[in-house]
């Protein structure tokens, strides 16, 4: 991968779950240190999207590659490899509450040291270590809370603190799923311009699914709208039309009839 950014193809892409389609005929492209958006209601493929970057979720037709490799060419090593340099903030955070901060953030480190110097530095970590994690608090804005338990944080704090934990991977690429839906509107704007710019400034490739389209618009120069399982559009964010974005969350009565309503 590259040292900043990576880029990935996604061609002719479906992932059926049993009987149901989550994707399908997926077909586009990500550039190396892109800032990507996706929109649409729940339920239209928007995480199952995220999770073939990661090779979280295997395509069941069409590949995806990532800088020009298959996810079926890379050994099981080189699979490790690949994700460890994709940084992953989840929707509910995924941070171990009882933990420090500084504890918490040391975790991304997991995935690119053996299982014992990840355990000495998790228990026992150097001065280096908190150095570090410490000037990447500095960068999400709450150096103070280095120490502080986890579970003591507001909403919007541990939410920066997942963002670090993913930093400190080094990421070529970040993906976020519904990063913001846990935070007021307030917070919610200012973590999703902290991700934008940090992802801009060190040329790492950022993808991120919102429901909130004003932020999408404000903050990301591509945006890519999925509507059950398909791409209804994929352009820069000012080219999309308010009457795209309408078709994008009406649903029509077939599909309420499809999902039982």
């Amino acid at each position: 991968m590259a040292a900043s950014g990576a880029k990935f193809r996604l061609t002719d892409v479906g992932v059926r779950f049993g009987s149901a389609d989550a994707l399908r005929g997926v077909t586009l492209d990500i550039g190396a240190g892109e800032r990507v958006a996706l929109v649409g209601p729940s339920g239209a493929g928007k995480t199952t999207f995220l999770r073939l970057l990661n090779g979280g979720v295997r395509p069941t037709s069409g590949w995806v590659e990532v800088d020009g490799k298959t996810f079926k060419s890379f050994s099981q090593t080189a699979l490790r490899e690949l994700r460890s340099r994709i940084g992953f903030v989840h929707q509910d955070h995924a941070l171990i509450p009882n933990l420090r901060v500084s504890q918490n953030v040391l975790l991304g480190r997991l995935g690119h040291q053996s299982f014992l110097t990840a355990l000495g530095g998790f228990l026992r970590p150097s001065r280096k270590q908190l150095s570090r994690v410490h000037r990447l608090l500095e960068q999400v804005g709450i150096p103070e809370k280095i120490f502080e338990r986890t579970d003591r944080l507001s909403g919007g704090q541990q939410q920066r603190v997942a963002i670090a934990r993913a930093l400190i991977q080094d990421p070529a690429v970040l993906i976020a799923d519904e990063p913001v839906s846990s935070v007021d509107p307030a917070r919610a704007r200012d973590a999703v311009a902290l991700l934008s710019r940090m992802c801009r400034e060190e040329g790492i490739t950022l993808v991120t699914s919102l429901h909130n389209l004003e932020l999408a618009r404000q903050y990301f120069p591509r945006l890519v709208g999925l509507r059950s399982g398909r791409v209804l559009f994929d352009r820069a964010c000012e080219e999309v039309s308010e009457e795209e974005f309408s078709n994008l969350y009406d649903l029509c009565e077939a599909e309420l009839l499809a999902d039982g309503s």
